[in-house]
């Protein structure tokens, strides 16, 4: 039996992994697969990646291209989810800012340097046209800090996606300015070196698993219900978000989408320059 830590956010993007772990679908492949929840987001992920925490690791697209770059040593094996993610912009629901324009020298609230909150705040502020070099940050950790952050007034606002977010908009907590697509497919499958040397057959029936999950996801019966119970969601927008959402049928990564997305953030400055695209990939089905 072979053991594998995947780690992901606790998010309904990844409940097709609860549901391959409640059937045992991995023990049949004679792999112990754990999961484990990261609820601080892609910065938390690619260190515990770096350190032996987690093997595979289920991570937004920006926040480990960052991070291979600087030398983690990790590959992306695939693209998980193709569709962007949408990133909503949260003020305090008392705060005076009431646009975006406003949020210009505002202070942002972000999990971790490197995560999704911090690399996607710089995006919104590239659109904006602001001066990215006068961006503030306020470092909170997770979702639950950002709440705090905004309450007490350390932080003015806050990026987190749109539908995680959405019934602290409901309840009154946070009130949503705008929305900030990525440009790029939002999440990826990334596995640490060590264990693509010595387990690569183990991930590929990982990544099977995973792909005939959510080949048919959608057409689970009551779906919908099912998310919006499990992740306390108003059901039309577990719906909205379903229609919105396109996991990958797995195809393997490919140099080009990371080129692609390599040329814009260095043009969002979230990368300083292009690396050879093959170091951030491999391709396990060969």
């Amino acid at each position: 039996m072979t053991d594998l830590t995947i780690g992901g956010v606790p998010e309904h993007f990844n409940y097709p992994w609860y549901l391959t772990l409640k059937n045992k679908e991995y023990t049949q492949k004679n792999i112990n697969a754990r999961w484990k929840d990261f609820p601080g987001g892609t910065g938390e992920m690619c260190q515990a990646l770096r350190s032996g925490e987690i093997d595979i690791a289920i991570v937004l697209t920006e926040g480990i291209i960052k991070d291979i770059a600087a030398g983690n040593p990790s590959k992306i094996v695939q693209t998980f989810v193709e569709t962007p993610l949408i990133w909503g912009i949260h003020v305090h629901t008392n705060s005076p800012f009431q646009k975006i324009e406003d949020l210009e020298h505002a202070t942002i609230a972000i999990s971790r340097f490197g995560s999704g909150s911090h690399l996607m705040a710089i995006v919104n502020a590239y659109n904006q046209g602001w001066d990215l070099k006068k961006l503030k940050f306020k470092v909170v950790n997770h979702l639950e800090g950002g709440i705090t952050a905004l309450e007490n007034g350390n932080a003015d606002y806050f990026m987190w996606e749109h539908f995680t977010t959405k019934p602290l908009v409901d309840k009154g907590l946070f009130r949503r300015i705008d929305d900030c697509p990525t440009p790029w497919p939002c999440f990826v499958i990334a596995v640490r070196d060590e264990v693509l040397e010595h387990r690569s057959k183990e991930v590929q029936e990982v990544l099977n698993i995973i792909n005939a999950e959510t080949k048919n996801f959608k057409k689970i019966k009551n779906i919908d219900h099912i998310i919006a119970n499990r992740y306390e969601q108003q059901l039309p927008d577990i719906q909205k978000w379903l229609q919105l959402t396109q996991w990958n049928a797995g195809k393997p990564i490919t140099k080009n989408l990371i080129t692609r997305i390599q040329n814009k953030m260095i043009r969002f400055n979230v990368l300083k320059k292009n690396k050879n695209s093959e170091d951030f990939i491999k391709n396990v089905y060969i």
